[in-house]
């Protein structure tokens, strides 16, 4: 993932998926890939008016630009066109997309993966209306925004450590608590956690979920001060928890673990738990067989592993969310997600990108998920952090 654009690796990547061209675009935030992509996202610049970036498949690049903002793109290589009225910029746009048939952008057909489908139906017709296809620039997308470099994974192994550590600690927080007749609520212990970040060096954009009970059956549930249980003896604990390292540029990790606060767990929660450990084992042996054997696998792929073995063994009216998602410097990265349950991710699992299995079942007294991450390198898949096999017992 990196922060300049590489225009020759860019275009050798269009000649190859036979394409014209790569036409970033964005209006006040719009397109949050392609700023990224275009360096537009340190603070220093206002977009507050359409800018558009050509990367032809041959060719210098070429830019699109509003008088106002006629320097955004400077840093980025190539001749630019600067507009003003709206009959300059359709002027401008002709120009920029002359002799081209087909382009990729931030569109994705139907809105199947609505991650990445970031450009409006208008300008998507006014690119058409000058007789050039628009294809998804997904794959691309994956390739040059959401591919982890050697630092950055080092960034998430270190990030991942740090959580498992703070895991362990919770879970003897709240074992130690239900021992000695102290009144430990979610909210209590989620502060808590938020203050091991702190001494672990991690950052992240939501304090963690912690989740007893029927809470737990709520895959997006946080404790507040006002609204909050106590962690008491013979529930289901539940801790999904993710954040990264202050380095520049680190990456996420992300991962759920489920606990039972009594010596022993009950049969409808271990086997419940061992469906999705089952699940998620499914998903990572046929990523981890498609990385060493080369061959192409799409996330909707992982996704219909994984669900087949829960509904397999009876639970698919217990599904209410999708396989796992990318990982980035948002925890939510914009590489492939493992899906289709949600939408239809048909992008392929690239080298150099992370993301989570996190398959989960949800009741009305609890739920279950366990959330592992998983590193597709050149050659292999591995994951990144221990996996659990069953659910700890914390009496």
């Amino acid at each position: 993932m990196f922060m300049a654009l590489d225009v020759a690796a860019v275009q050798n990547q269009l000649r190859k998926s036979g394409l014209d061209g790569w036409l970033l675009y964005d209006f006040h935030g719009s397109n949050p890939i392609a700023a990224r992509l275009a360096g537009l996202t340190d603070g220093r610049h206002m977009t507050t008016r359409r800018w558009y970036y050509l990367i032809p498949a041959t060719g210098q690049p070429r830019a699109l630009v509003h008088a106002i903002e006629r320097h955004n793109l400077d840093a980025l290589p190539g001749e630019r066109t600067v507009y003003s009225g709206r009959q300059q910029l359709d002027a401008g746009l002709t120009k920029l997309l002359a002799g081209l048939k087909t382009v990729a952008m931030e569109y994705s057909p139907l809105c199947a993966i609505p991650y990445l489908s970031r450009i409006d139906a208008g300008t998507i017709e006014m690119v058409r209306a000058r007789g050039v296809e628009v294809v998804s620039s997904g794959d691309l997308v994956q390739q040059f925004e959401a591919a982890w470099t050697s630092e950055q994974l080092a960034t998430h192994r270190a990030a991942s450590a740090s959580l498992y550590r703070i895991k362990d600690r919770a879970f003897t927080t709240a074992a130690e608590a239900i021992a000695g007749g102290q009144s430990l609520t979610e909210y209590a212990l989620q502060q808590q956690m938020m203050n091991w970040f702190e001494e672990e060096g991690l950052v992240t954009d939501s304090a963690p979920v912690v989740a007893v009970g029927g809470n737990a059956g709520n895959p997006h549930y946080l404790p507040t001060a006002e609204q909050c249980r106590v962690v008491v003896a013979d529930e289901v604990l539940l801790l999904d928890l993710w954040g990264k390292k202050t380095d520049k540029g680190a990456v996420f990790a992300d991962i759920t673990w489920v606990g039972f606060t009594s010596k022993s767990v009950p049969a409808e929660v271990s086997r419940a738990f061992r469906a999705v450990a089952d699940a998620r084992d499914a998903a990572v042996t046929l990523v981890t067989d498609a990385a060493r054997q080369g061959r192409d696998l799409r996330g909707w792929e992982v996704d219909e592993a994984a669900r087949a073995v829960l509904t397999g063994q009876g639970y698919g009216d217990w599904i209410v969310h999708r396989t796992g998602h990318s990982l980035g410097e948002s925890v939510h990265g914009n590489g492939v997600h493992m899906d289709d349950f949600e939408t239809h991710d048909d992008r392929r699992v690239l080298p150099g990108t992370g993301f989570t299995v996190e398959p989960g079942l949800y009741f009305e007294h609890f739920g279950v998920r366990t959330e592992i991450n998983v590193y597709r390198g050149e050659h292999e898949a591995v994951v990144t952090g221990p996996r659990q096999n069953e659910v700890v017992t914390l009496g």
